[in-house]
C-alpha cells in the first residue's frame, strides 16, 4: 500500500515511485542476478528471502532513515531497478546514495537520468548538504558513471569490508549541495 505523501519523481523517460509489494519478483530478479550482485551489498537466493529487502525499504521510510524508489518507465509499465538514499544523518545533513539496475537496462543512460532526481530530492526536500557514494574499487562501470555525475572521488578505504570471505576496498565519492 502506497503512502499518500510518498514523493513521485519524474523525468522525460522515468518515473521514480514508491516500492510496492508487487515489485517483489522484479527485485528478486535484480538482487539474485550474478551481474547485479557482483558489486552490490546484498543478494537473495529465493523470492521468499527477497521479502527482507521490501521490508528494509519500508523500514527506511517508517524510521525516516532513508527513502528508496522503484525506477520505472514513465508509464510505469517497465521496472528498471531501484535507487535512493539511506543512512540519512539529519544532524550532519548527509546521506548515502544507493542504486541498482537490471542488466538488460545497463548502458542506456538510466542511471544518469535517475541519480540527479534523487540528489535534487535529497538536497531540496531533505535539506541535505552532502550525498555520499560508496563503490567497490573494482566496479569500474559504476565508478565511471558516478564521476560523470560530478561526484568527487575522496579516496579509497582499503580492505574495509569482507565479501565472499575476501577483503574488498571501497572508493568514496561525494556531491555537495554547493557543487
Amino acid at each position: 500500500m502506497a503512502l499518500n505523501n510518498f514523493p513521485v519523481l519524474n523525468s522525460e523517460r522515468l518515473k521514480l515511485r514508491q516500492i510496492m509489494q508487487e515489485d517483489l519478483e522484479n527485485i528478486f530478479n535484480g538482487l539474485s542476478h550474478p551481474e547485479v550482485i557482483k558489486y552490490y551489498g546484498v543478494s537473495y537466493k529465493t523470492i521468499e528471502e527477497t521479502q527482507g529487502q521490501i521490508d528494509w525499504y519500508k523500514k527506511l521510510e517508517e524510521n525516516k532513515t532513508g527513502i528508496y524508489w522503484a525506477i520505472c518507465s514513465f508509464d510505469n509499465s517497465i521496472f528498471y531497478g531501484a535507487g535512493g538514499l539511506n543512512n540519512i544523518d539529519k544532524a550532519n545533513k548527509k546521506a548515502e546514495i544507493g542504486f541498482w539496475l537490471l542488466p538488460e537496462f545497463w548502458k542506456k543512460g538510466l542511471m544518469q537520468e535517475a541519480f540527479p532526481l534523487i540528489c535534487k530530492y535529497g538536497f531540496n526536500h531533505l535539506n541535505l548538504h552532502r550525498i555520499e557514494g560508496f563503490v567497490e574499487s573494482k566496479n569500474l562501470n559504476c565508478k565511471k558513471s558516478i564521476e560523470k555525475m560530478e561526484f568527487v572521488f575522496e579516496g579509497t578505504m582499503r580492505d574495509c569490508e569482507i565479501k565472499n570471505n575476501k577483503f574488498v576496498s571501497i572508493d568514496m565519492y561525494s556531491k555537495l549541495k554547493t557543487d
